[in-house]
């Protein structure tokens, strides 16, 4: 399983970047629910977060470990030849411009796959990497911070930002592709409007329409380029994860789903939690079920929401993926 994406995959790379402004989930209360202690991983969550709950659903234990991490400990081939790596990080998006400096951009993570699957093949021989790569699940989550950062003002920023983005994105896949992966997961942009940190900007709470919009708008172009690259790539397969309509299901029914607030942060302060949209802080307020929220902090959902939305997406309704499950698109063999 190899992973690139922005925070919500992030399982510890920016905790290795310089800079001040480097976002990390390297402090209390993040990771106060991950097994076997408290402990602060790197992952915006209160313990697992998506990449782990897919990692689980495909025979892992968790997700592979953080690119940094794997370099630092001198461990990158052997886990990459049994488990996969993990080049997500907090903060990236599909353009480099994204929060420039602070995160792995899809290019430079693109660029470090690159790298190790050089010392892959220098370890195993070209020709069983090819078969691994083929056979590996490739999952990606990126598009979050492109379009929350972007806040196109016209209708002709929304349409030059959507052909930006897809153009990227398409020729990133493209890329890895051509570096032999066939399977991948992709993960499309969730409801950015709704979480604490953009609802406490609105006096009413309410969730900003116009930027879930936008998210709408961003899930029918790579739906279209998708099938696009299908037409072209030999032996390309994908599942496209409707991840707007996954978390809508959860507001619709959070009784039953045991979710008690659908607006709030578990760990902040003031108002929904989210005032100022901080990350979760060690004098934060933090709530006394994590479960029963869909939340975690200002932008990031709990262990809870994430592992209901893993589950939902590799074996679940037809609606929340296409062309096929997660699940499905595991089973292919090359």
């Amino acid at each position: 399983m190899f992973v690139f994406g922005g925070t919500t995959l992030d399982v510890g790379n920016n905790n290795h970047l310089p800079g001040k402004d480097v976002p990390r989930a390297n402090g209390p209360f993040y990771g106060i629910d991950f097994p076997g202690g408290p402990m602060a991983t790197g992952r915006f969550s209160n313990g697992y977060n998506l990449a782990d709950f897919i990692a689980k659903n495909l025979g892992f234990e968790r997700s592979p470990l953080a690119y940094l991490v794997l370099k630092s400990r001198n461990y990158l081939i052997p886990s990459a030849l049994t488990r996969g790596v993990s080049y997500a990080s907090a903060g990236a998006g599909i353009l480099d411009s994204t929060e420039a400096g602070n995160n792995i951009p899809l290019s430079k993570q693109l660029r470090y796959f690159g790298a190790t699957k050089a010392e892959m093949e220098a370890t195993w021989g070209t020709h069983k990497v090819s078969t691994l790569l083929a056979n590996s699940f490739f999952l990606l989550g990126f598009g979050n911070n492109d379009l929350y950062r972007a806040k196109p003002k016209t209708s002709t920023d929304v349409d030059v930002l959507y052909t930006t983005l897809i153009s990227n994105y398409s020729a990133a896949i493209i890329n890895l592709y051509g570096m032999g992966a066939r399977k991948f997961g992709i993960i499309n942009v969730g409801p950015i409007g709704c979480v604490p940190g953009v609802r406490v900007l609105n006096v009413t709470g309410a969730c900003n329409s116009a930027l879930n919009r936008y998210v709408i708008g961003f899930a029918v172009a790579m739906e279209s380029a998708l099938a696009d690259l299908v037409t072209k790539l030999p032996d390309f397969s994908y599942s496209l994860v409707d991840s707007f309509s996954a978390m809508q299901d959860s507001f619709s029914k959070p009784h039953a789903l045991g979710f008690m607030s659908l607006d709030s942060a578990c760990c902040g302060t003031g108002r929904l939690g989210a005032e100022g949209g901080k990350p979760c802080m060690k004098n934060d307020t933090l709530c006394a079920d994590r479960d029963a929220y869909v939340y975690w902090d200002s932008f990031h959902y709990t262990q809870r929401a994430t592992e209901l939305m893993a589950q939902g997406i590799f074996d679940g309704p037809a609606q929340l993926t296409t062309p096929i499950n997660f699940k499905q698109l595991a089973y292919k063999r090359y």
